[in-house]
């Protein structure tokens, strides 16, 4: 831990490595876990700790409290960065062993581990390419309390690190700091371009690239976002010890997080855009035994207010039209999910969402399957993102066996 008299502090040219963050922060924590797995020396500071870091850190980031923020010796800053940003700065090598798999996994959450180590336990040469941290959205959250087999529940970084151990086990290799940038045909084998000159093969793809939080796309959202717009309650929620915030989004997501949020802030809002709210019975019955949360049914946001600074937030009224101004120190939004399928956009059959039609794992591209959240009518749940793994990875093993492989 960094020591407050230490000089590199507050420093833009520090002598070592300096990570300010917080205990909270799942990007903190990988961030910490990727310089420690590469035995890369650091100081942390705790902005919780050290109050006057947080005024540090909105000075570099002209205004936003963003953490992980970075600094390195030779003056340069990363922000939440990768960890391929963090591999690419600090000059590692990322490459496969080899240029050929029997399979090529796309994504290190449940479902592609999960396949990635059924594939490994069948005999099959197995890479795994992220370009994050192991365990997808599972991985960032507080606690898993429903997935099976946990009845005391997990955090969602140790179930992340328990996956990433168990598929290692099995041979699985991982690149975790690497991004898919292209996904393409060679002949009788798939590619995947991690770089212009990086190019792996196999008979088989299967992406679990996953999904990520919508926005909201009203008036002001960009200016704010990372200032007081947020999408995870876990990673900048205690920067409203004591305040007021709204929670967009009357699903489970919006539920949990608003709950969540009640250790930190003295009221919490949840405006949701229907006459009733989405959530399940028992998480509405816990908001409703609390003094300190209120949900504002059948409204919509129209507009944030403010440039560096959140200053009102407008509501609508849904059944009137009528809107008025409403005051917060934070929004934090949770409003379903966007499919990460970048690498199909024009190659494979999408939904009106963005998510991919594979009701049998496989796309309408011979070879190349999706599980998990990317896939239409999946249930954006860990445990089934799990199942689909195990399911994938066996309709993949007939997949090769059709192909004599």
């Amino acid at each position: 831990m960094a020591r407050k008299k230490n000089p590199d502090l507050y420093n833009l040219n520090p002598s070592t490595i300096m990570v300010y963050g917080a205990v909270w922060c799942p990007d903190c924590k990988r961030a910490k876990q990727f310089f420690g797995d590469q035995r890369i020396q650091y100081l942390n500071v705790d902005i919780d700790d050290d109050p006057k870091s947080v005024a540090f850190i909105e000075k570099i980031n002209e205004g936003k409290r963003i953490i992980p923020t970075i600094l390195f010796p030779d003056g340069s800053i990363l922000v939440e960065p990768s960890n391929a940003q963090l591999a690419q700065k600090l000059g590692l090598k990322t490459e496969a062993q080899r240029s050929y798999y029997d399979a090529i996994v796309i994504g290190g959450g449940p479902s592609g581990l999960t396949a990635a180590l059924y594939l490994a336990r069948e005999g099959c040469d197995v890479l795994v390419i992220e370009k994050a941290g192991l365990g997808g959205q599972a991985g960032i959250t507080q606690t898993l309390d429903n997935f099976p087999g946990f009845d005391e529940g997990i955090t969602g970084a140790d179930f992340a690190a328990r996956l990433g151990r168990q598929a290692k086990k099995f041979g699985v290799e991982i690149l975790q700091a690497r991004e898919v940038l292209e996904i393409g045909r060679d002949g009788q084998y798939l590619t995947a371009e991690i770089g212009s000159e990086i190019h792996y093969h196999t008979q088989a793809l299967l992406l679990a690239t996953g999904a990520r939080y919508r926005r909201m796309n009203v008036p002001g959202e960009d200016d704010l976002l990372g200032i007081n717009v947020h999408f995870c309650a876990t990673c900048d929620g205690a920067f409203y010890k004591g305040k007021k915030v709204l929670v967009v989004g009357g699903g489970n997501s919006g539920f949990e997080e608003g709950l969540f949020l009640t250790k930190f802030a003295s009221q919490v809002d949840i405006v949701v855009n229907s006459t009733e709210p989405k959530a399940s019975k028992i998480l509405q019955d816990k908001v409703a035994e609390r003094s300190d949360m209120h949900v504002i049914l059948n409204h919509t946001v129209k507009e944030l207010r403010g440039k560096n600074k959140l200053e009102a937030v407008v509501l609508q009224d849904l059944a009137t039209g009528e809107t008025k101004e409403t005051f917060y120190d934070g929004v934090f939004v949770f409003i379903g999910l966007t499919p990460n399928n970048d690498l199909l956009n024009g190659k494979a059959e999408l939904d009106e969402r963005g998510f991919v039609i594979a009701p049998h794992m496989m796309t309408s591209l011979p070879g190349i399957f999706v599980a998990g959240d990317a896939r239409a009518g999946s249930t954006k749940q860990a445990a089934s993102a799990a199942g689909e793994g195990a399911s994938v990875a066996l309709a993949i093993r007939d997949y090769l066996k059709s192909l004599g492989s």
